[in-house]
């Protein structure tokens, strides 16, 4: 694998996100800020388009953001611009990623991203960058580990339905505002963990964590889950659940369903379903898109069904190497 220059691609892109102007807004968002941060998950349109239901079937650049043991079930080496915008929870997040299982049995990826949440209010910005790596053990039991570091800073006040100062719902009181205002900043390194088991051609079974040192607080939740999935060529289904230790006072859940069917070999359609028991919220979602041989664009939306709840938009572009003949594998070396 040979990610040097994509590795300082993707980084300039971050850290020119991270420096970059914030967009204003009228008022402090409604959604509370764990929702407004999306407990710090990062997904591709078809992760989200399926409600998150992805950990075992979720191949690709999105491995490396749902479990990065995926990686070794398909061989490609694809490169992704991935955007973020929810206008409720005032969110914007881009950034790229980029996924090789095709130069070599260990496969990797890359991703950094970086965003903007709540400018009146929690007034939050952040730098997410990944490396994962993942290996087939047997054709049948896969394993798969992701570094993550994570730059977060927060300076403004918490709006309705936070946890006032507390750790939880992101706010860390600086002593020094006499204004009352929040400084609440991540700089730290931390790790995923998954396994997935294909029971046969077409079974997938799979257990995650993330952030698994334990950060104690709601920017970076420690989460345990899994799930199954069924997949052919042309159709998947995949239900999903996961606790989460640190998004809220006490442990919660969330459930994922969703499902994905193939269009005449380039066109995917899907649908998922969210419940979220932190939140007491439910969510759903869908997305369209073309996949070509060299290159595929991809969008999906999600909506809360609730009041106040965001909406909000997933796009992608990505050009895939393994087609345009620019990589080899171990075979033809």
């Amino acid at each position: 694998m040979c990610f040097g220059r994509w590795a300082t691609f993707l980084l300039t892109i971050g850290i020119g996100i991270g420096a970059g102007p914030r967009q204003a807004s009228a008022e402090p968002t409604p959604i509370t800020p764990q929702l407004a941060y999306a407990y710090g998950e990062n997904e591709t349109p078809r992760a989200a388009a399926m409600g998150g239901a992805l950990r075992s079937l979720g191949n690709a650049t999105s491995a490396i953001f749902v479990n990065p043991a995926a990686m070794v079930e398909t061989r490609v080496y694809h490169v992704e611009a991935l955007a973020q915008i929810s206008p409720e929870a005032r969110r914007q997040v881009y950034g790229g990623v980029v996924s090789d299982s095709v130069t070599g049995r260990l496969a990797g990826s890359i991703s950094v991203l970086g965003g903007f949440i709540d400018g009146d209010g929690t007034d939050r910005s952040y730098l997410d960058a990944r490396v994962a790596l993942a290996y087939p053990i047997t054709d049948r039991l896969f394993l798969g580990l992701t570094g993550k570091y994570a730059k977060i800073f927060q300076e403004g006040r918490l709006g309705a339905g936070g946890l006032g100062n507390s750790a939880v719902s992101g706010g860390l009181r600086d002593a020094d505002d006499g204004d009352g205002g929040y400084l609440a900043s991540v700089d730290e390194f931390t790790f995923d963990a998954g396994l997935i088991l294909k029971v046969s051609d077409a079974v997938y079974i799979s257990a995650v964590g993330q952030n698994l040192t334990y950060p104690k607080h709601g920017l970076l939740p420690t989460t345990v889950g899994g799930g199954v999935g069924i997949g052919t060529q042309d159709f998947s289904v995949e239900v999903d659940a996961l606790a989460d230790f640190n998004s809220y006072l006490d442990p919660s859940m969330r459930l994922m369903v969703g499902g994905e069917y193939l269009v005449a070999n380039h066109f995917p359609i899907r649908l998922g379903y969210r419940f979220d028991q932190g939140a007491k919220q439910h969510a759903l979602s869908g997305g369209l898109g073309y996949v070509g041989n060299e290159f595929a664009i991809e969008a999906s939306v999600r909506r809360a069904l609730a009041d106040p709840g965001a909406t909000t938009v997933f796009f992608s572009l990505s050009y895939h190497l393994e087609a345009a003949g620019l990589t080899r594998s171990p075979a033809e070396m």
